[in-house]
């Protein structure tokens, strides 16, 4: 029997814009209250908070610079003290660096590291001290398909999101069997900053199975039947059209 997600309060990071912004308004429209986590993107954060009422549900927005671990700290207190709880945490925001060994810097290492793996980290442990006595959670991090198959490039990115799929597999164990713990592993979803949507799809025929992109869309219909879905976790779900097969 599928999990009822009407009236479950979910705290979406970096949820305001792109994917985040597409997780956002399908929860929503499941019926989830929400708190909106965002960086720097508060016109899009007020626009998505608003078109997620729109559906009939209540949400809050939320700004913390995930790089600074006392912002991070904030967050869930935040969204407690406005809803009472925290049902599902998804743990979206993300930065997408190139470079491989040679090109890292100590910096560039400590930004992506601190957005990419240990806010959510600590966002899951916050998630999971906060959860009611009885409750039962869920958390949804999102992670990259290409993890699923070892290069050079993105190498700082490559090992924040394949520490990403084993903290999901590690927490779904530790968690149990109050807290279910997925991932979903994306591949070719939105061009990469800097390129538009002709350069997604020519990646599309070249490289994915498929021969054509995915979009937020598609991610978000996916995370929802996770959530969905009572008999699972520690679930790595690849969303790439086969590309890393």
């Amino acid at each position: 029997m599928a999990v009822e997600l009407t009236g479950k309060v979910a705290l979406v990071t970096g949820g305001a814009v792109r994917i985040g912004r597409a997780l956002s308004l399908a929860l929503a429209g499941a019926g989830c209250h929400l708190f909106i986590h965002y960086g720097r993107s508060t016109g899009p954060a007020e626009e998505t908070a608003a078109a997620a009422e729109a559906l009939g549900v209540t949400a809050h927005t939320y700004s913390a610079d995930l790089r600074e671990p006392e912002q991070t700290d904030g967050i869930m207190p935040a969204a407690v003290a406005a809803f009472g709880h925290v049902d599902i945490l998804i743990n979206n925001a993300a930065i997408f660096e190139p470079g491989g060994l040679a090109e890292a810097t100590l910096g560039q290492w400590e930004q992506q590291m601190g957005i990419n793996l240990r806010a959510p980290f600590f966002l899951s442990q916050a998630f999971a001290r906060q959860l009611p006595a009885g409750a039962e959670g869920q958390i949804v991090n999102i992670a990259d398909a290409r993890v699923l198959r070892p290069g050079a490039d993105h190498l700082v990115y490559r090992l924040t999101k394949s520490a990403l799929v084993s903290l999901t597999q590690a927490l779904a164990l530790e968690l149990a069997p109050r807290i279910r713990v997925n991932a979903v592993a994306l591949g070719a979803i939105l061009p990469p900053p800097g390129e538009d949507e002709a350069y997604l799809q020519a990646l599309a025929q070249r490289r994915v199975p498929l021969r054509r992109a995915g979009n937020p869309e598609m991610v978000a219909v996916n995370v929802l039947h996770l959530l969905r879905q009572p008999f699972l976790t520690g679930v790595i779900l690849p969303i790439d059209g086969g590309e890393f097969l």
